[in-house]
C-alpha cells in the first residue's frame, strides 16, 4: 500500500485532513489504512464512502475544502486536472501463477507469437509471464506505454496498448469479461484470459459471441426510436460534452429528438423520471451500456453503435467506445 509513500506526501505539503479512496475491492483495508495514517502522520483521515469505479472517477470535487491531500488506491493516475492535490498507489496484487502458468500452456500450444495484458492491478505479473512463455519458446509480445497507460495495461476506456501488435493471440491476465472483450473486438484475435482469483482460463470468443448478439438486439431496437437522451457524466475522467452535443446535432440533423442529461451515477433508478424518452446514448463510462444493459428496460447505447443505427458505421465494423484522454481536452 506504499504508506512510506504517502506519509512522505503528507509530510511534504504540511497536510492536516487527508481523504483515502478505494475501489470496491480494496474498501476492506480502509479503516486500518486509516488508523495507521493518523497514528504515524497524526491527521484526521476522511475515507470516500462512495463506489469509485476507476481514477477516471476521482472525489476530488466532492471532497474539496474537506482535506489537503487524497491518497486514490488501486489505479493508475490518469492526465487529469485535480483540485485537491492527489496521489495514486496502484496497490498490486500477490497471487502465485504457478498452477495458472503451467495450466495456460495447453490453451496455447498452437500459437507461438502471443501479445500479453493486464489491468493496474497484474501489471507487477507481466514479466512473470513473460518470463515463463519465453522459457516454453513463445515469442512475447507487450504493448508500448502511452498518456494514459503502461506498457501492458489495458483500461475499461482504453485499448490503446494491445493495438496493433500483430499477434496471433493475446493472454489477459484479470477478471471478468468487459476487457478481454474489448481486446477481442479491437485486434480481431483469439483472447485467452488467466483470472488470478479463481485460476479460471478460458477462451473469450463463446462470451464475445454472447454480448455481440445483445448489442446486435439493443441497435435493432433503437432503430424504432425517434426521442434520446444523450447521458452526459459529471465525473471529471468520464466527461465528454463535447461529444455530447454533437451527438445531439447528429440526431436532430436526422430529424430525432435528443435531450442533453447531466448526471453523477448512470443507475436505472436515476433514469425513471424521463419516461418520454425512448432510449439513451451513454458519452460516460463504455461499461455501463454494454455490461448493465440488462438492467434497464429501454435501450443504452454507445455512440459507436449510435453510428451503426443511423447506418453511418456497418454492423461488421462493431468497436467499444474508447475514452482518449487527448481528445477529452480538446474541449
Amino acid at each position: 500500500m506504499e504508506l512510506d509513500k504517502v506519509l512522505k506526501k503528507i509530510d511534504n505539503l504540511n497536510a492536516k485532513t487527508v481523504g483515502l479512496q478505494f475501489p470496491e475491492g480494496l474498501k476492506t483495508h480502509a479503516i486500518s489504512i486509516a488508523k495507521y495514517i493518523e497514528k504515524e502522520a497524526n491527521v484526521d483521515v476522511i475515507i470516500s464512502g462512495d463506489p469509485c469505479f476507476g481514477a477516471c472517477d476521482l472525489v476530488d470535487r466532492k471532497m474539496d475544502g474537506m482535506v489537503d491531500l487524497i491518497v486514490h488506491y488501486g489505479h493508475t493516475a490518469l492526465p487529469l486536472k485535480t483540485i485537491v492535490p492527489t496521489i495514486f498507489v496502484e496497490a498490486y496484487s500477490k497471487i502465485n501463477m504457478t498452477s495458472s502458468l503451467l495450466n495456460s500452456l495447453e490453451y496455447l500450444k498452437n500459437y507461438s507469437k502471443i501479445a500479453l495484458a493486464t489491468t493496474t492491478q497484474h501489471l507487477n505479473l507481466l514479466n512473470e509471464f513473460k518470463d515463463f512463455f519465453e522459457d516454453n519458446g513463445k515469442e512475447i509480445i507487450l504493448g508500448s506505454s502511452s498518456k494514459n497507460t503502461r506498457k501492458g495495461q489495458v483500461l475499461g476506456c482504453n485499448f490503446s496498448a494491445i493495438k496493433d501488435l500483430n499477434a496471433e493471440v493475446c493472454v489477459f491476465i484479470g477478471s471478468g469479461n468487459f476487457h478481454p472483450l474489448g481486446i477481442h473486438l479491437f485486434t480481431k484475435s483469439p483472447v485467452i484470459v488467466v483470472n488470478p482469483y479463481t485460476s479460471d482460463i478460458y477462451d473469450i470468443s463463446e462470451f464475445a459471441d454472447r454480448i455481440l448478439r445483445i448489442r446486435f438486439a439493443r441497435i435493432a431496437k433503437s432503430q424504432e426510436i425517434k426521442k434520446w437522451g444523450i447521458l452526459i457524466s459529471s465525473k471529471e475522467g468520464q466527461y465528454r460534452l463535447k461529444l455530447a452535443k454533437e451527438i445531439k446535432k447528429t440526431l436532430k440533423d436526422e430529424g430525432m429528438e435528443a435531450t442533453l442529461i447531466f448526471l453523477e451515477n448512470i443507475t436505472p433508478d436515476n433514469l425513471l423520471a424521463y419516461m418520454d424518452l425512448e432510449g439513451f446514448v451513454v458519452t460516460a463510462c463504455p461499461r455501463i451500456a454494454i455490461d448493465d444493459s440488462q438492467m434497464y428496460d429501454k435501450p443504452l447505447i454507445t455512440p459507436q453503435e449510435l453510428d451503426i443505427v443511423l447506418n453511418k458505421r456497418k454492423w461488421e465494423d462493431y468497436q467499444l467506445d474508447e475514452i482518449l484522454f487527448h481528445e477529452r481536452y480538446e474541449e
